[in-house]
This record gives structure tokens, sequence and C-alpha cells, in this order.
């Protein structure tokens, strides 16, 4: 089954809870949450909206809120994030627990420009061309089905906290790397770690085929075509008009952006180093930071005494990741009490074994 094809499946939320307003669902939701005590674990991205994140128990960039999931002995846990998150949670934690999408449309547009039968296409061309030569390297931004393909090939997941670590132990195992689905994740990963632009190639899904400026002799790097929606709407331009008005701002983006705009910035750096950038930085100094809108509000509102704008001014929200919203946050939390369980994420044993494998490298 496709993830397009799961993502349409699950229970439709009452109209009700459209209709009710903030301050009932937020009432409601409280009331419920306490009710279900200890049973029940909610596990929140940054990217999510505020009135979801405050329900949160925990929160975090893919990499902590897979540690934290690993973590869990909560019957049931909420994950406020998307699809992805929500399948690693699952092979994470023991088969009694449940892991809960509030909204089944909460999809990554990244993940799901690498499916698994493209994925293993690919890997027989590429083996053709390059033999046993290759390791395969997955961002967490990814489904199941590719965790599981890249375990039981050898390889592992990576998140953009660890992503130098993982690369580097990556062509030690063998002399090239796959990285799929973020060819931005993957092409900054791999020029910080001193490998040539000109050592990469790029396997396009949709054409099958390998694009590359060098002999295939010299090829290192194999970063497949994909890329985050969200990080692509910051540009060099932005950069270039930000360096010209206000040449002191300093300039912080996330690695899924393109190659040319983290050459352009100051910083660069995982949700996570974003976040303990800002902390860290002195109150008044200035920020322009290219990654999604809902935490870099949040970033705002929590350092009042910094000067911090998007980079990009006409930036937005990611779309699939605030499917999940108050509505259908409350919505799961009732049912739960009522003793039904909603949009539960499973993932069958086969893979969830070969995934779990590439993510106990990463973990």
């Amino acid at each position: 089954m496709s993830l397009l094809s799961e993502l349409t499946i699950g229970d439709a939320m009452p109209e009700s809870y459209l209709q009710a307003t903030t301050e009932e669902l937020h009432v409601r939701a409280t009331k419920a949450k306490a009710l279900l005590g200890d049973r029940l674990y909610i596990l929140g991205h940054h990217y999510q909206k505020d009135e979801v994140i405050e329900f949160a128990d925990a929160t975090g960039d893919s990499l902590q809120l897979s540690q934290i999931a690993a973590k869990q002995t909560a019957e049931h846990i909420i994950f406020c994030g998307v699809h992805f998150m929500a399948e690693t949670a699952d092979i994470l934690t023991l088969n009694e627990q449940s892991v809960i999408l509030p909204d089944m449309r909460a999809g990554c547009s990244m993940a799901d420009m690498a499916n698994i039968d493209q994925t293993e296409r690919a890997w027989i061309e590429l083996q053709k061309v390059f033999g046993d030569t290759i390791i395969p390297l997955t961002y967490v931004n990814s489904t199941a089905a590719i965790k599981a393909f890249v375990g039981r090939n050898g390889g592992a997941t990576v998140t953009s906290s660890n992503a130098e670590e993982m690369v580097e132990w990556a062509l030690t195992q063998k002399g090239r790397m796959l990285f799929l689905p973020d060819q931005h994740l993957g092409r900054n990963t791999a020029v910080k770690l001193g490998i040539k632009l000109e050592e990469m190639a790029i396997w396009d899904p949709i054409k099958q085929k390998l694009e590359l400026q060098c002999a295939l002799k010299d090829v290192r790097v194999i970063l497949w075509k994909g890329h985050c929606s969200v990080h692509m709407n910051f540009l060099p331009k932005h950069i270039d008009n930000l360096r010209e008005k206000e040449p002191e701002r300093n300039i912080l983006v996330h690695p899924e952006c393109t190659y040319e705009v983290v050459q352009a910035s100051d910083y660069a750096g995982s949700t996570k180093y974003i976040i303990d950038m800002i902390e860290a930085s002195e109150p008044g100094s200035k920020w322009a930071i290219g990654t999604e809108m809902n935490l870099v509000n949040r970033l705002i509102s929590t350092y009042p005494d910094r000067d911090i704008v998007s980079l990009n001014p006409f930036m937005c929200p990611c779309l699939t990741m605030n499917r999940i919203d108050l509505p259908h946050l409350t919505w799961a939390l009732e049912e739960l009490v009522e003793g039904r369980i909603i949009n539960q994420i499973t993932v069958d044993d086969k893979t969830a074994f070969e995934a779990k494998m590439a993510l106990e490298k990463m973990l």
C-alpha cells in the first residue's frame, strides 16, 4: 500500500469538533488528558501550532522525538507530527502500545518523493553501474518501507542533527553512498565533510536516470532527487536583499535549504541547532531564520528581546504538518477516554524489524 493511499484511510472527525470554539476545545482536551493520566504520552514536533504544542509532554525535532518514543511505556502515544514520524514511533515502541496520528492527512511531501518501488528499481540500476560499492542512508523523513530497505541493505537513518556523523560513518563502510530522499541535506552535509560537488551525482526517480558531472569512477555520493517543499521557498535573493538592507543581521538556515542558500548564510544546522543558537544569542541581536514558520513565530514569542524575522517574509507554515490541530487532538483524546483508538499507525512486523536495524544504527 502506498503512503498516499494510507493517508486517505482514517476515521472521519465529527463536524461538531470544527464547530466548537477554541476555548471549549481547550477545556475538553485538558480534561481528557487528565483523565487518561500516565496511560497517555503526547509527542509534539517543533513545527506544530502553539495550540497543539501546549498539550505535548515532550517537544523536539525528529531525532529527539525518536529517542523519546523509544523510551516510552505509556499505553497510548499521540504523535503530533506527520505520518513518517508516527511510523517511527510505532517501530520503536512495543506491540501492545498504540501510536495515534490525530489526522491521517498529515503527511510529508519529501517522504512521498521516494516510494519503495522507485527505490528498489534505482538500487538495481545503480548496482549494475557501480557494483557492490554503495551503502544507502535515508533521512528519517521517509516511509517505514524506505527505512526497511535501507536496513536490509546495511545502511542507517539520519536526521539533520546527526547527518555529518552518519555520512562520515557510511563512507567508511563502502566507497559510495546513496542518500535519500532529500538531496539538499545530503549535498550540504557532504560538502561540509570535504566532498566536492563534482564527486556527487543525482538519481532522478521519475526519469530513472543518473545525472553527473564527472566520470563514473569518481562518484562518491549519489543524491536522490527529492526536497522539502517548505525549505525550497528560501532563495538566494532573500539573503541578497537582507545583506543590502541590514548587513548586521545574522542569517541562520536549515540544511534542507539549497546549497546556494546554505553557502550564503552565516549559520546552518538542524532544528535543534537553530533553537540552541537563538537561546544562546545576545539580547538585542538580529536574526533572519530560514525554516518552518510556526517555529520561527515561536522563537519570536519566546525571545522578545531578540530581533527575529523569517528569511522569507512571505513564508507560511508547513501545510501538511498543520493538519494536526486542536479539533483533531481533542477528538483523539476524547475517543481514548471512551476506550476507542482512532487513526492508529501500525507498521507490519517484517518492515518494522528491517527499519529498526537502520534506526538503531543511528540511535
